[in-house]
């Protein structure tokens, strides 16, 4: 399975040179000129890893990983950088970054990195025990729910309800499949029963929170999103 890069670098020519040879390597490469995009792309998909320019306009990376790391995710960071001061460094790790990397720099050492990172990140397996969608965090392995850092108490079956929807990555669940999956085939059909507890979810979810998360998409279903 093709590992995830997202690339948020504003130097055109170096983030094409930089993507051209990861894709030559194998990996599948996201790329953004600025940090509010890139923070975009990290909200709407899952990354094995992040390679993170400093002096960027719109959000500098420094920045940008403390927002990644304000989400909860995990995703290893490395951060690209004209500057070598161990000050700038330092910085960079208290933001949460994972690596560093100095420019000029040598292609095989970024490569080096990015597949040390991303093996720690493997062994570690926290990625895969949450699912983040803007500042709500499923915790799948303790099975507990967090909005904005404030624990939300779900029932066996909210939190069901919950982690299908985010599992579906944005694409709309039916009424029906939401039933079928949650009360099992066996359930006498009845949308009133989902339409209770999607209410239910939203007033924990979603009512006393920006953004408001769970969508409705007339004659498809529901689903999470955060735009």
């Amino acid at each position: 399975m093709y590992k995830k890069i997202l690339l948020v670098e504003d130097d055109v020519k170096l983030s094409n040179d930089i993507k051209r040879q990861l894709v030559f390597e194998g990996y599948e490469v996201d790329t953004a000129f600025d940090g509010v995009l890139g923070e975009r792309l990290i909200l709407r998909n899952k990354y094995d890893c992040l390679l993170l320019d400093i002096n960027m306009p719109g959000k500098n990376g420094y920045d940008l990983a403390g927002s990644v790391r304000k989400m909860q995710k995990t995703t290893p960071i490395i951060l690209l950088t004209a500057f070598g001061e161990i000050e700038d460094k330092l910085q960079g790790f208290e933001c949460g970054a994972d690596d560093y990397v100095t420019k000029p720099f040598y292609f095989k050492e970024l490569l080096a990195r990015i597949k040390v990172a991303v093996k720690r990140s493997e062994h570690s397996g926290i990625e895969n025990k949450n699912i983040v969608i803007a500042d709500l965090v499923i915790d799948l392995e303790k099975k507990l729910v967090y909005r904005n850092g404030t624990p939300i108490k779900l029932t066996a079956r909210e939190f069901l309800l919950l982690k299908i929807l985010a599992e579906a990555q944005g694409n709309p669940v039916s009424k029906k499949e939401l039933i079928k999956t949650v009360w099992g085939a066996s359930f006498e059909f009845n949308t009133n029963t989902i339409e209770v507890f999607i209410n239910l979810l939203r007033n924990k979810i979603d009512k006393k929170f920006s953004p408001k998360l769970i969508k409705t998409r007339s004659g498809f279903g529901y689903y999470l999103s955060k735009d």
